[in-house]
């Protein structure tokens, strides 16, 4: 059969299908310059209501915001097609469900990093006023780079709750929270509810053990969930999504807290910086004092201990080492592909990785000399790194 003569959505061709679900058929399809994306088409009968293109085209438009970090990036969408169709881009690695089915049980510093990177997941996606709404192993990509949550196909706009389905429970039973098994209003707070499903799978367990989806619906209303494979370390954190009351439930930048609170190698802990307050440079008459400097003025940041200085401007970011006079090591920004930083144990790290055939990282650590000052440097750095590395 020649390619003319394939199934197409859009301009992109069908390859196979991937998979399919109540909502409709994923497809793995090719774009003209040979990318390969996935394609999730509504179900005919979904297609017929009204109700649901809105909702879809309210959808797309957020989803589009979400950006491809977390997430498969949007790539393209048809919510007036017949079937109306989204285009992704295709993100290759087995499911987290297909790990869970070849008994690939993590252990505690692997379920620290899927919680700390699905939380991370949850707030880009609510940060764009998305709920996802079926956030289980299955829509989780274990990509080479860290887990991916995929198919937004019932996720809705927040805002968009006039075209919300009242009566109906979407989702998956086993993963769905309370109110979403009722029929009532969802937020941001059902998707941590069955975060906490998704990890006691990723442990080994069931949350709300076997059985029909109207039995597993009933549990996650009625009964508590089963925790006992969970580490006990984290048992706390896992057990606080899982709270009926969506509002016993942890924010996800609790969630990042708690999950990265241990320190591990493997996963660098992500901080949750307070509003800024930031720094004004020296002056000529010596060096600046502390004063409250809305968040636009972010452009420059200085830290300091006992043998070195960094200093970030609108120039790039010098490191001097204290006591020598003169022996400087200057980064302009031109020659910065990228700087990682953690803050931890009062101390701060930063690294440039610097644009040159190795691609070779510079670290610099600094010791904070007390608390105060240390709090200083987790509130200013992050906005100055923002400010420049957009």
């Amino acid at each position: 059969m020649g390619e003319d003569q394939l199934e197409r959505f859009g301009s992109y061709v069908v390859v196979r299908e991937l998979g399919a679900g109540g909502m409709g058929t994923v497809y793995l399809a090719r774009s003209r310059g040979g990318r390969l994306l996935a394609v999730k088409v509504a179900r005919p009968e979904l297609a017929a209501d009204t109700a649901f293109r809105a909702r879809f085209r309210a959808e797309v438009d957020a989803a589009r915001k979400v950006g491809g970090f977390h997430t498969a990036q949007v790539v393209d969408a048809d919510p007036d097609g017949e079937p109306p169709w989204l285009a992704t881009a295709y993100v290759p690695g087995p499911t987290l469900a297909h790990l869970i089915a070849a008994e690939e049980h993590m252990a505690e510093g692997e379920l620290r990093q899927l919680g700390a990177a699905l939380a991370e997941a949850l707030q880009a996606v609510h940060g764009c006023g998305l709920v996802h709404r079926d956030l289980k192993p299955g829509n989780i990509i274990m990509a080479p780079d860290g887990p991916r949550v995929l198919d937004f196909g019932i996720a809705r706009a927040i805002e968009s709750t006039r075209l919300t389905m009242t009566g109906h429970a979407f989702g998956t039973p086993g993963y769905l929270a309370p109110e979403q098994a009722e029929g009532w209003e969802v937020t941001g707070a059902a998707d941590v509810f069955a975060l906490g499903a998704v990890l006691v799978a990723a442990a080994g367990g069931s949350a709300f053990g076997e059985g029909t989806p109207m039995m597993l619906m009933y549990r996650s209303v009625h009964t508590e969930a089963d925790l006992s494979p969970v580490p006990e370390s984290i048992c706390g954190i896992v057990g606080a999504c899982l709270e009926k009351d969506p509002a016993r439930r942890p924010t996800t930048e609790q969630l990042l807290d708690a999950f990265t609170g241990v320190v591990d190698a493997s996963h660098l802990p992500t901080l949750v910086v307070p509003p800024p307050t930031l720094v004004a440079p020296p002056t000529e008459d010596g060096p600046g004092k502390a004063q409250e400097l809305p968040p636009e003025d972010a452009e420059f940041f200085q830290a300091e201990d006992d043998e070195r200085a960094m200093v970030i401007d609108g120039h790039g970011v010098e490191i001097r080492l204290v006591g020598l006079n003169g022996i400087s090591i200057d980064f302009p920004w031109n020659e910065i592909a990228s700087i990682g930083h953690t803050l931890k144990d009062a101390s701060l790290q930063c690294t440039l990785f610097i644009e040159c055939t190795d691609d070779v990282p510079y670290d610099c650590t600094l010791t904070a000399p007390d608390d105060v000052t240390y709090d200083r440097w987790a509130r200013h750095l992050l906005d100055v790194l923002n400010h420049y590395c957009e």
